[in-house]
C-alpha cells in the first residue's frame, strides 16, 4: 500500500473514532443535560408519569411552606403565575431558600400528584449579595507613597 493511501485511511480511522467518541459522550450525558420544567409546562403536557426524573422550577408560593412535625420534611408549593406544583422535600434547604424565590428541584411526581424533591436549588437575582456584606460597602484602600 501507498504511503498516500496509508494517511488516508488514518485520517478515516481517526475522524471515524472521534465521531463514536463524541456519539458515546452524549449518550452518557443525556441523562445529565435536563432543562427544568415550570408548572405550566406540565399542565400543558398533561401531567407526567410517576417515577420520572425531572427538574421542576419556578417561585416559591407566598405563604406555602409547611414544615412538618418531623422537623426535616418541608412542603411547598411551586408556582410560575400560570400552574401550581406541590412539592415535598426531606433534608435541609439551602439558606438561599424562602417564599417569593426561584427554585429548582431535582426529584420525580409520587403517585399522588406531589413532586418529591431529591435535591433543592436557591436562586438568586443577579443583585445577590452575601448576607454578611449587605449593608457594607466596598472599599478600597490606597496606598500612599
Amino acid at each position: 500500500m501507498k504511503a498516500k493511501h496509508q494517511r488516508l485511511v488514518l485520517v478515516l480511522l481517526a475522524v471515524a473514532a472521534m465521531i463514536g467518541a463524541t456519539l458515546l459522550a452524549m449518550s452518557a450525558l443525556r441523562d445529565q443535560a435536563a432543562y427544568f420544567y415550570s408548572p405550566a409546562d406540565i399542565a400543558r403536557l398533561g401531567g407526567v408519569p410517576p417515577g420520572q426524573a425531572m427538574r421542576l422550577g419556578g417561585m416559591v408560593a407566598d405563604k406555602s411552606i409547611v414544615r412538618e412535625p418531623d422537623g426535616v420534611t418541608i412542603r411547598f408549593t411551586v408556582a410560575d403565575g400560570g400552574a401550581t406544583v406541590p412539592v415535598r422535600y426531606t433534608g435541609i434547604v439551602p439558606d438561599l431558600f424562602k417564599e417569593n424565590s426561584g427554585v429548582v428541584a431535582d426529584g420525580r411526581f409520587g403517585t399522588d400528584g406531589v413532586f418529591d424533591a431529591d435535591t433543592i436549588l436557591a436562586k438568586h437575582d443577579e443583585r445577590y449579595m452575601p448576607p454578611q456584606l449587605a449593608g457594607a460597602e466596598h472599599k478600597t484602600e490606597t496606598l500612599e507613597q
